[in-house]
């Protein structure tokens, strides 16, 4: 492989509630030469708003929980009480920070839960119900050939600072990119090295949008041996099982 180049996706608006974002993209795209093999990455916020996975504070009522919850991690008990509502086990509490595994299998900040780029103050933007199935409908209305589609949002990272994008929904993207038994440059036999390959795409196109940008959309183009005609695994691939993880 030699290179790649990621850019923003201009032409796509504020997306709200309804809003047919399939159609907005495809619109986008039109306008603009697109190479067979590109990837098209859009933040979570703007399929969630889409969706309708929105939720107004003013209308939460915190139980009890949520309003020790946040009592003890100085938030929102009305945001407490929708990371609750998120989560299937709530992994940790610490330091203002909520660690949660939802519903979609995933453990990070907040249960995905979100208060920027909400569109207004008191609301909260939740993960998408299903982010392969939203990424798979996105691609399905983008005609004949259309780019893979990533579905991303910043996750945090064990024993290291910051955030990276990763991807939460995948549709014609390879994800993983196993070279366990291959050899590497001098003969050694490889073991451990699985590539995540659906995280990577997505952590390089967030560098080329700005977080205040309002630009959701990012095309990845010059990968195209990572592009298939199947929609494929998802990102649900991605996902470590229980019993595999090392740090519950």
């Amino acid at each position: 492989m030699g290179s790649f180049t990621v850019r923003a996706l201009p032409g796509i608006p504020e997306i709200g509630p309804g809003d047919d974002l399939p159609a907005i993209v495809a619109a986008a795209l039109a306008r603009e030469r697109t190479p067979h093999g590109a990837i098209l990455a859009l933040a979570h916020t703007a399929v969630s708003k889409a969706e309708g996975a929105i939720v107004d504070l003013d209308a939460v009522s915190p139980g009890e929980r949520a309003i020790e919850l946040a009592r003890e991690q100085d938030k929102d008990p009305r945001l407490v009480q929708v990371v609750l509502d998120e989560s299937v086990e709530l992994l940790r509490a610490e330091r203002g920070v909520l660690i949660a595994r939802t519903r979609h299998g995933f453990v990070c900040a907040n249960a995905g839960v979100d208060v920027s780029n909400a569109g207004r103050a008191e609301r909260a933007i939740l993960l998408p119900r299903d982010p392969d199935s939203s990424a798979r409908a996105i691609r399905a209305a983008l005609g004949e050939d259309p780019p893979a589609v990533l579905v991303t949002d910043s996750f945090g990272r064990a024993w290291r600072h910051g955030q990276l994008d990763v991807a939460i929904g995948l549709a014609g993207l390879q994800p993983l990119d196993d070279w366990r038994g291959r050899t590497d440059s001098e003969g050694l036999e490889l073991r451990a090295t699985w590539l995540a390959v659906a995280d990577a795409v997505a952590a390089a196109a967030d560098l080329a949008r700005a977080k205040d940008s309002g630009e959701p959309a990012v095309l990845v183009e010059g990968l195209p041996h990572l592009v298939g005609a199947a929609d494929g695994p998802g990102a649900r691939s991605l996902l470590r099982p229980r019993d595999e993880d090392l740090f519950l």
